[in-house]
C-alpha cells in the first residue's frame, strides 16, 4: 500500500475544508498555515476566502461574485479611457467656450484630472514592467484580455498614455503620504515587457490597470511604489488557476482581494502613520524586541555594529517579504501570513527567524558583510526559515501563557 505524501495529505485536508457548504474559516486557516498545495488551484480559492473576498457560505458565492465582477467592469468603463464623448469623430468640432476640453483650466475639468492621473500612471507603468523579472509570466499574454480595452483602438490602453513620458525621479511625490523611498531590489528582466498588439494584452498590462483603478478609487492614499510587489503574487496565483471558471475573472477578483489586503497593511505605506500602533516603525520595534528575546548575542552584535533594524527590515515588513525570496517561496510564505489569526504577527516571527538562521555568519562578519547579507538574503530552503519562525512563535505563545 502506497503511503500518502505530505503534499497529498495537505491537499486532502484542504479539500475537506473547502468541501463544506459552510466553510469554517478558522479551521481552513489552521490547515493553510502549513502550506497550500500548488496543484489544482486550491491556493487561489483559499486566498479569496482568507482575504475576505468570498464569504464562508457557498450558497452566496454566485450572487456576490456576479455583483463584484460587474462592479469592476463598471470601474473600467468609467475610469479607463479619455474624457469626452466616445463616439466623437475627427471631423467633429467642440465649442470650447462651453464644453470641457484638453486646454481647459477649470479645476473640475475631466481633462485636468486625466493629465494629473498620468503622473501616477507613469510610476505604475514603470513598476509593473519590472514585476517578477526572474520569470516570464508577466510578459506573456493573458488568456482573458479585457475586450473593452484591447479593442478600443488604443484609447484605453494605459501604457499609451505615458509611452512618450519620462521620470525625473524614482518616486511619485506623495505630499507627506507614503514611504519616502523603498530600496527596491532592481533585477533585469530576461525578456522585454513589451505591450501586446491590438486584441491581446500581457499580464503586466492587466496589473497596471488594477493598480491604476486602485489609485483612482483611493485618492487619499493613491499609488505608492512597492504596491506592485504586493499585487504580483496575488494576481499570479489567480491567473494561473487551472480552473478556467476562476482564471477568467482573475483580474476582477485580484482587484478586490488586493484592496482588502491593502486595507489591512495600508498604514505601512502612509508616512504620517509610521509611529502609530499599526505603523511600520512599531513593527520594526517589535522585530527588534523579538530578536533580543530569542537571540541576545546576535542582537548585541548588530547593536555593536550600529546595524540598525531599519537598514534591512523596512523592506521586509512593508512588502511582506515579496522581494526577499523567489516567487514560489513568497506564495508559500503568504499561505501562512494570510492564515495568521493574529494577522501578520507571524511576519515578525519569520523576519526574526531569517536573522537567527544566519547567526553564525552574522557573529563572525563585519558591518559591510552583515548589512549586505541582510539586504540581500541568501538563497535558502524556505521551509528552514518557516520552521524556525513557527518555533519562535510557539515560544512566544508559551511565554504569554505563563
Amino acid at each position: 500500500m502506497r503511503v500518502k505524501t505530505v503534499n497529498e495529505f495537505r491537499l486532502k485536508e484542504v479539500d475537506e475544508e473547502l468541501g463544506k457548504e459552510e466553510i469554517n474559516l478558522t479551521s481552513l486557516k489552521s490547515v493553510c498555515f502549513h502550506g497550500i498545495p500548488d496543484e489544482q488551484g486550491r491556493r487561489s480559492l483559499c486566498w479569496r476566502l482568507m482575504l475576505n473576498y468570498l464569504p464562508c457560505s457557498k450558497a452566496s458565492w454566485s450572487k456576490i461574485l456576479t455583483k463584484k465582477r460587474k462592479l469592476y467592469e463598471q470601474f473600467i468603463d468609467e475610469m479607463i479611457g479619455m474624457p469626452g464623448p466616445e463616439n466623437i469623430n475627427d471631423n467633429s468640432r467642440v465649442d470650447v467656450t462651453f464644453d470641457d476640453h484638453p486646454l481647459s483650466l477649470n479645476p473640475e475639468s475631466e481633462w485636468q484630472t486625466y493629465f494629473k492621473d498620468n503622473d501616477v500612471l507613469l510610476q505604475i507603468d514603470k513598476d509593473v514592467r519590472r514585476l517578477c523579472p526572474d520569470i516570464s509570466f508577466f510578459q506573456q499574454p493573458t488568456d482573458y484580455p479585457c475586450q473593452d480595452v484591447v479593442n478600443s483602438g488604443g484609447t484605453k490602453r494605459l501604457h499609451r498614455r505615458v509611452q512618450h513620458s519620462f521620470l525625473n525621479s524614482a518616486n511619485v511625490e506623495r505630499k507627506g503620504l507614503g514611504i519616502t523611498k523603498i530600496a527596491l531590489a532592481v533585477k533585469k528582466a530576461t525578456e522585454d515587457y513589451a505591450p501586446m498588439e491590438e486584441g491581446s494584452e500581457a499580464h503586466w498590462e492587466v496589473v497596471e490597470r488594477i493598480l491604476f483603478l486602485y489609485a483612482k478609487l483611493n485618492p487619499g492614499q493613491g499609488y505608492v511604489q512597492g504596491m506592485n510587489e504586493i499585487i504580483g503574487p496575488i494576481y499570479y496565483s489567480f491567473a494561473t488557476d487551472p480552473n478556467p471558471e476562476w482564471r477568467e475573472f482573475a483580474e476582477a477578483d485580484c482587484f478586490f482581494c488586493f484592496t482588502n489586503l491593502m486595507s489591512e497593511i495600508r498604514d505601512f505605506f502612509i508616512k504620517t502613520l509610521d509611529d502609530a500602533e499599526s505603523g511600520i516603525k512599531r513593527l520594526m520595534a517589535r522585530l527588534s524586541t523579538e530578536l533580543k528575546l530569542h537571540d541576545p548575542p546576535v542582537f548585541q552584535r548588530l547593536q555593536q555594529q550600529d546595524l540598525h533594524i531599519q537598514y534591512y527590515s523596512f523592506r521586509w515588513l512593508t512588502l511582506l517579504l515579496s522581494q526577499e525570496f523567489p516567487l514560489p517561496d513568497v506564495l508559500r510564505i503568504w499561505d501562512s501570513l494570510f492564515a495568521d489569526e493574529k494577522r501578520f504577527s507571524f511576519l515578525i516571527s519569520i523576519c526574526c527567524a531569517m536573522i537567527i538562521v544566519l547567526r553564525d555568519q552574522l557573529l563572525a562578519s563585519d558591518f559591510p558583510t552583515n548589512v549586505k547579507m541582510l539586504q540581500n538574503f541568501p538563497p535558502m530552503d524556505i521551509q528552514v526559515v518557516l520552521s524556525k519562525a513557527a518555533e519562535l512563535a510557539g515560544q512566544q505563545t508559551e511565554k504569554l501563557i505563563r
